[in-house]
């Protein structure tokens, strides 16, 4: 018997940024067909923040190091202050969600990771997903909207990238759905040429990711994503799609679809 669909939705920094695009990009999510799950960063909100709090954001190769204090403050602004507001968006638009970190229902359980040539301090690497736990969310018809937070099972909340909250997800809820992804970013899709925004790769397999590695076409911060991309579909997930929001409407096509 056929799996039911579901779909997977992951938004950036910039739409939750923008009060019309998340208005925008909200209305079109609450319309998708069938069983879905949001996944949301925040990144640029804590560092606003933090800042106003006069705690310094520390990067170190594009990636946030977060100490004891940087922790509280994405507690406050994914797990609060943007978690809450898009639930309560999506209540406006009769779509009855329900905002969550992993320790919710011990839905996504994390490790520190390990300190190697950096020290990200309070950062996790995804262990676990409860999928059980989250489907039964899902099948009471409510619909999970999780921040970027994990947790280690010991009482400690992690900061948790969103890119890879979702792809887990994904894998874990394979197991009884037919899972798709949305990555939701500026771009139309995977370019052909970086400097012409309408030379979408409109479906890439193994063997044109491959060709597109050794051409160089891909690199940079899409290289990491499409490395993600590629162990979900190993894994159980059955497509990736990239692009703007537009890719949430049945009328648009333009945009990346990615499959083994």
């Amino acid at each position: 018997m056929a799996k039911e669909k579901l779909s997977i939705v992951k938004i950036g920094g910039n739409i939750i940024e923008d009060e019309s695009a998340l208005l925008a990009f909200l209305e079109l999510f609450s319309n998708l067909e069938g069983k879905k799950i949001l996944v949301h960063g925040g990144g640029k909100r804590a560092t606003h923040i933090a800042s106003k709090l006069g705690i310094e954001s520390k990067m170190v190769q594009g990636r946030r190091i977060t100490d004891a204090e940087t922790l509280e403050v994405i507690t406050m602004v994914y797990g609060g202050l943007v978690n809450k507001n898009v639930v309560a968006k999506l209540q406006a638009l009769n779509t009855n969600a329900i905002g969550l970190t992993g320790a919710d229902i011990n839905s996504i359980t994390s490790v520190k990771r390990p300190v190697k040539e950096v020290d990200f301090g309070f950062v996790g690497d995804v262990k676990s997903v409860a999928h059980q736990s989250v489907n039964k969310l899902i099948e009471a018809d409510f619909t999970p909207v999780f921040c970027a937070i994990t947790h280690d099972g010991k009482g400690q909340l992690l900061n948790t990238n969103a890119d890879t909250i979702t792809s887990q997800l994904a894998i874990g809820m394979s197991a009884l759905y037919e899972t798709s992804i949305y990555y939701c970013f500026e771009l139309n899709g995977v370019l052909k040429d970086i400097n012409d925004k309408n030379s979408v790769i409109k479906h890439i397999d193994s063997n044109l990711y491959k060709d597109l590695l050794e051409k160089g076409i891909i690199a940079d911060g899409m290289l990491p994503k499409l490395e993600n991309c590629f162990d979900a579909l190993n894994h159980g997930v059955s497509t990736i799609n990239m692009g703007n929001t537009a890719m949430l409407t049945k009328e648009n096509d333009n945009f990346t679809r990615i499959t083994l």
